[in-house]
């Protein structure tokens, strides 16, 4: 009889190169949907879609039935909402209501995905997964919520016996990217000759399939409670930019702005999209989080796992050659 996994979140980026990689191994994948989700990031590949809300503890016991393992991958993915507080009750009441369900429903393994949002930067160097924020030190919604869920979700581990391993992916990019992310959106705007100028920062990038890889090492070999950063190269936005400018035939920004001046033009951004309901394409929060370069160790997934990732270059290759396909370049 063949094992059944349950994918939260497939219809999206991560979601959907967690399920590809759960079918080629040959198990049994159903997938959580909202009725309302987007089918095209899992059009072709075999797996069986069911309907439901990570929010809600019934239709999620429903969904898990039969599974042996559970990956929970949704979340609520926004660096910027109307009411910022919807961020976090979406990703907390998410992971709440899912470990609930499992627990229930006798899931043998969780991999849950939090992210390197919930863990503290360091002042330029690489951290890991000891580098611990504080509700009170995280900044903005996004960030928070998934702090808030990850801590729940070490709770439920501790005093619960939940069997979860948890996964802490870093900034993915490639193909899928549906949306897409508040990453993916740079690289289409970069690639299109709309970023100018640029503040200087740096991120962790990560191909999503290398992600998705590690997901299946976690359930693979992860130590139930430990935590496991998904990471891939440290990379300025500056380089990040130069980068996708050569691949697209453009000249690569040169003006580096001072973050002060911009708060102005997030802050106006910010009170149009209170009344458009469309997500600024700079907020303050994101200019807030700029002051720190956000990079990663993967060490210990390295080290525990056999977890490897490939040159970040390739990984907006893809993400550049899938987009130019789907037409968001043109």
């Amino acid at each position: 009889m063949t094992d059944t996994a349950l994918v939260t979140g497939a219809s999206g980026f991560v979601g959907s190169a967690v399920a590809r990689v759960l079918v080629a191994r040959g198990l049994k994948v159903k997938v959580l949907m909202r009725p309302t989700a987007s089918r095209a990031n899992i059009d072709g590949l075999d797996v069986e879609p069911v309907i439901g809300d990570m929010r809600d503890a019934d239709s999620m016991a429903l969904a898990m039935d039969g599974a042996r393992y559970l990956f929970h991958v949704a979340a609520d993915y926004r660096l910027w909402a109307r009411d910022p507080n919807e961020i976090e009750r979406n990703n907390l009441e998410g992971a709440r209501a899912t470990m609930q369900a499992a627990l229930k429903s006798g899931v043998e393994r969780v991999v849950y995905t939090s992210s390197v949002a919930a863990l503290k930067p360091g002042n330029g160097e690489a951290v890991d997964e000891t580098s611990r924020h504080s509700p009170q030190s995280v900044i903005g919604a996004y960030k928070r919520s998934k702090l808030v869920a990850e801590r729940e979700v070490e709770r439920m581990i501790r005093h619960e016996k939940l069997p979860a391993v948890i996964v802490a992916p870093s900034t993915p990019i490639g193909p899928r990217d549906i949306k897409p992310t508040p990453t993916g959106r740079v690289i289409v705007e970069a690639a299109t000759g709309k970023m100018p100028a640029f503040v200087d920062t740096g991120l962790n990038l990560v191909h999503v399939d290398d992600v998705a890889e590690g997901h299946l090492l976690a359930l693979d070999k992860g130590k139930i409670g430990e935590n496991y950063i998904l990471g891939g190269e440290d990379v300025t936005l500056e380089t990040m930019l130069a980068d996708i400018a050569a691949m697209a035939g453009r000249r690569a920004p040169k003006v580096k702005l001072p973050r002060g001046p911009l708060f102005a033009l997030a802050y106006g951004g910010e009170a149009v999209a209170r009344v458009t309901g469309k997500e600024p394409f700079i907020t303050v929060d994101a200019l807030r989080m700029s002051r720190y370069r956000m990079f990663f160790s993967s060490a210990k997934a390295k080290a525990q796992l056999g977890y490897r990732a490939r040159p970040y270059r390739e990984g907006l290759s893809d993400a550049l050659g899938w987009f130019g396909s789907n037409g968001y370049l043109s």
